[in-house]
């Protein structure tokens, strides 16, 4: 980090030098007002860094003090309170500085999608399936977000096919982005006779609210189908064709929701769904054609082919992106997922910072 900051106090160096130099002020208007831009957009990060650097230097002022006061108490109670306020102080601006070399990703305050899907296993994988929901819905509802099921396909056994809900919430999509990828599960089936251990996997994305400015969907290139629900639901369940699937015919993408009772309000659902499904599938193009390293570390958003193992013999969950295992499975099925988020959050900062570069969306 501190190599960045001292690049960019650098720039910032050179951008005053050239701004004060009469044949630059005699010079093309848009080349120095380029210049005057990029220096507006330097200076909070030099500012923090110089009050860090002045923080630093009085820490180990404060410090040098603290081992020549050895002999009064009294002056060696106020020096320690003074370190103990410098070490603070560098502690805050730390953080501020991180903050400011890390671009927030645009999409982290936004509301979120998600879509999961029993993938391998069978009726088992269908039963993990219902495991994730009910261990992300615990999650959105401790968190105070507000969870709302979309679409939903049933295997019969009590599992499903496929879900979709929503999740409405200040930085849902922040947290909930780093769900995305292939949910692992170990356990004996309840319909194991021979005790046999299976493993199943389940897959999950996660999708960002968009708005219709962010993606332009021409209605040349959209097919409507309307039917009758299938689900639960109230007194118009399969008496009128309140279902809605929506196909994009340019990319072959599906969606179909059945939530409501009305036909427009589910339209109004798909609609929605779709714009965000279409808006990762651009960045999702736009990523694959990036030949960087950022594609190997975590929280890109990229569907990895196994992202945790949840394996009930042993009582474990293994996040394998960050190599964190924690010995609940229970508690971490009830929701209490924050443990791998946070630490997500952490490595996913650290690549960034270390890369010198972040989420250009």
């Amino acid at each position: 980090m501190f190599d960045k900051l001292s690049g960019i106090k650098a720039r910032y160096d050179e951008l005053e030098r050239l701004m004060s130099d009469p044949e630059t002020l005699m010079g093309d208007y848009s080349v120095i007002s380029g210049m005057a831009q990029e220096r507006s957009k330097l200076e909070p990060p030099v500012e923090a860094y110089e009050r860090y650097r002045k923080a630093d230097a009085d820490l180990q002022s404060a410090r040098q003090m603290l081992q020549e006061a050895e002999a009064d108490p009294d002056m060696r109670v106020m020096v320690q309170e003074e370190v103990a306020s410098k070490e603070a102080q560098i502690e805050a601006l730390m953080t501020e500085l991180t903050q400011m070399l890390i671009p927030k990703d645009p999409r982290d305050d936004r509301n979120v999608f998600v879509e999961i899907r029993a993938g391998a296993g069978g009726d088992e994988a269908g039963l993990f399936a219902a495991d994730l929901l009910r261990m992300y819905l615990r999650y959105a509802e401790d968190r105070r977000w507000k969870p709302e099921t979309l679409s939903e396909s049933e295997s019969g056994i009590g599992g499903f096919k496929e879900v979709i809900f929503a999740v409405k919430g200040q930085g849902a999509f922040s947290r909930l982005k780093y769900e995305s990828g292939v949910h692992r599960v170990q356990r004996v089936p309840a319909t194991e006779s021979a005790g046999r251990i299976h493993t199943s996997t389940v897959t999950v994305a996660v999708l960002a609210e968009v708005d219709e400015v962010d993606v332009q969907i021409a209605d040349k290139d959209l097919k409507i189908d309307v039917y009758r629900s299938q689900g639960a639901g109230g007194q118009s369940v399969n008496t009128t064709d309140s279902a809605v699937r929506i196909t994009h015919l340019p990319t072959g993408l599906v969606v179909a929701v059945q939530d409501e009772r009305k036909q427009l309000q589910n339209k109004i659902k798909a609609m929605n769904i779709l714009r965000a499904r279409l808006y990762e599938y651009e960045m999702e193009k736009i990523r694959s054609e990036q030949d960087s390293a950022r594609r190997n570390q975590v929280g890109t958003g990229e569907r990895s082919e196994k992202i945790r193992t949840y394996n009930f013999p042993q009582n474990r969950v293994t996040d394998h992106r960050i190599g964190m295992t924690i010995y609940n499975l229970p508690d971490v099925l009830d929701g209490n997922i924050d443990s791998f988020i946070d630490e997500l959050i952490l490595q996913d900062r650290a690549g960034k910072l270390g890369e010198g570069t972040g989420d250009e969306e």
